[in-house]
C-alpha cells in the first residue's frame, strides 16, 4: 500500500488552521475489503473523538447515524465506486453521539500508471457562520488544501514504488503516518507566523528542528542522545519539502538501528549553507554503523528508494561515511536546484 503527498499551495490563506482551525484527512485503503480507514490526523480524532486506534480499519460510515442524509451517502458511494472527487456537505457523529454538520471533500490518490491506489478525505466542521455566508470561501480554502496534500502525498507513493515492480504492502503502510506528519509539520510551518508567511520559501531551521526533535520524541529512548546545530536558512517550499523528507528517513534509521543492544548512544544533526549557497545536511551516530557489506541506500527498501528520489529530485549528492564508531550521511543540495518530479 502505497501513499504520497504533494503539490503546493498558490494562496497561503488555504492554509490557516490546518491543524489549527480543526480540518481534518483521512486515508482509506479501496484494496482492502470495506475500503477501511488506514491513517488520519490528529485534528480528525479532535473533531470526532474518536481515537486513531478506533478509527484506523474501519470503513468512515461509522461516522453516520440517524439524521445523515441517504443523498449524501449516496453521492460519495457513487463517487468512490467511479473513482472520482466528490465534495458533500453531510450530518456525521461525535463518538459522544453530539451531531455536527461536517464538509468532506474525497478525492483518489492514483499512482504513475493511473490506478487509483487511496481515496484521500479533507474535512472540516461547519459552523452555522460558514454554512450561511461563508460557503465558497470554505470550499475554496479546503480545496487549496487538498491540492497540496494530495500533490505531496502522490510524491512520496511514486518514490516508495520507484524500481520496484511488487512493493509490499506491510512495509508501504507501516511508516505512512510518520510521512504524512513529517509533512503536516511543514504545513504548519508554513502558517506559524501570519506576519512572515511566504508561499515561495520557508525558514528551513526553524522547520528542521521541530522535525528533529518530533522525530527523535517518538523514536528515541533514554541513554540515546540527540544533538541539533542547525543555522537559519531561507529555502524554497519544495527545497524543504524534500530535504524534511530525508532528515526523517535517516533521523529515524539512525535511532532505530544503530542502538541495537547498546544503552547509551548520540545522534547529532547539522545544517549549514554551502559557501556558494545551497545546504548540507549532516547526521551522523557513535552507534553500530552501517555494515561495509551493506549497500545504502538500500533500493529493496521503502526508506531506501524515498531517499534516492528525493536526493535526484533536489540534484543533490549523497556521501556514506563510516567512522571510528557509527556513520555519518552527507547530503548536499546546490543553490537554485531545480527540483524534479
Amino acid at each position: 500500500m502505497p501513499d504520497t503527498v504533494e503539490e503546493l499551495l498558490q494562496d497561503d490563506k488555504a492554509f490557516e488552521g490546518f491543524s489549527r482551525a480543526e480540518v481534518a484527512m483521512i486515508v482509506t485503503n479501496p484494496h482492502i475489503e470495506n475500503n477501511p480507514i488506514v491513517y488520519v490526523n490528529q485534528a480528525f480524532t479532535r473533531v470526532t473523538g474518536y481515537a486513531r486506534s478506533a478509527s484506523i480499519g474501519r470503513n468512515c460510515r461509522f461516522l453516520q447515524g440517524e439524521e445523515t442524509n441517504k443523498t449524501d451517502v449516496d453521492k460519495l458511494r457513487t463517487a468512490i465506486a467511479n473513482e472520482e472527487s466528490c465534495t458533500v456537505d453531510i450530518v456525521n457523529y461525535r463518538a459522544n453521539g453530539e451531531r455536527f454538520m461536517n464538509r468532506l471533500i474525497v478525492t483518489p490518490l492514483s499512482d504513475d500508471l493511473g490506478n487509483t491506489t487511496y481515496f484521500m478525505g479533507i474535512q472540516k466542521e461547519l459552523s452555522q457562520s460558514d454554512i450561511n455566508g461563508r460557503a465558497e470561501e470554505v470550499n475554496a480554502q479546503l480545496m487549496e488544501i487538498q491540492n497540496r496534500v494530495k500533490s505531496d502525498l502522490s510524491m512520496i507513493i511514486g518514490m516508495i514504488r520507484q524500481q520496484s515492480g511488487a512493493t509490499s504492502v506491510p512495509e508501504d503502510f507501516a511508516a505512512l503516518s510518520r510521512r504524512i506528519e513529517t509533512l503536516q509539520l511543514l504545513y504548519e510551518e508554513m502558517k506559524l507566523s501570519d506576519a512572515q508567511s511566504n508561499r515561495d520559501s520557508i525558514q528551513m531551521g526553524s522547520f528542521l528542528s521541530r522535525l528533529a526533535a518530533a522525530i527523535a520524541h517518538i523514536e528515541g529512548r533514554s541513554g540515546i542522545r540527540v544533538s541539533l546545530q542547525i543555522e537559519p536558512l531561507e529555502v524554497p517550499i519544495e527545497t524543504a519539502t524534500r530535504v524534511g523528507l530525508v532528515l526523517s528517513e535517516l533521523m529515524t534509521n539512525a535511532l532505530q538501528h544503530a542502538f541495537e543492544r547498546i544503552e547509551t548512544g548520540l545522534v547529532e544533526v547539522r545544517m549549514s549553507q554551502l559557501s556558494a549557497g545551497g545546504l548540507r545536511l549532516i547526521v551522523s551516530d557513535d552507534g553500530l554503523g552501517i555494515p561495509l557489506s551493506q549497500a545504502w541506500p538500500d533500493p529493496a527498501t521503502v526508506g531506501g528508494r524515498i531517499v534516492s528520489g528525493l536526493i535526484e529530485g533536489l540534484e543533490g549528492t549523497l556521501h556514506l561515511g563510516r567512522g571510528a564508531a557509527g556513520s555519518f550521511i552527507t547530503i548536499d543540495v546546490p543553490a537554485g536546484a531545480s527540483v524534479t518530479e
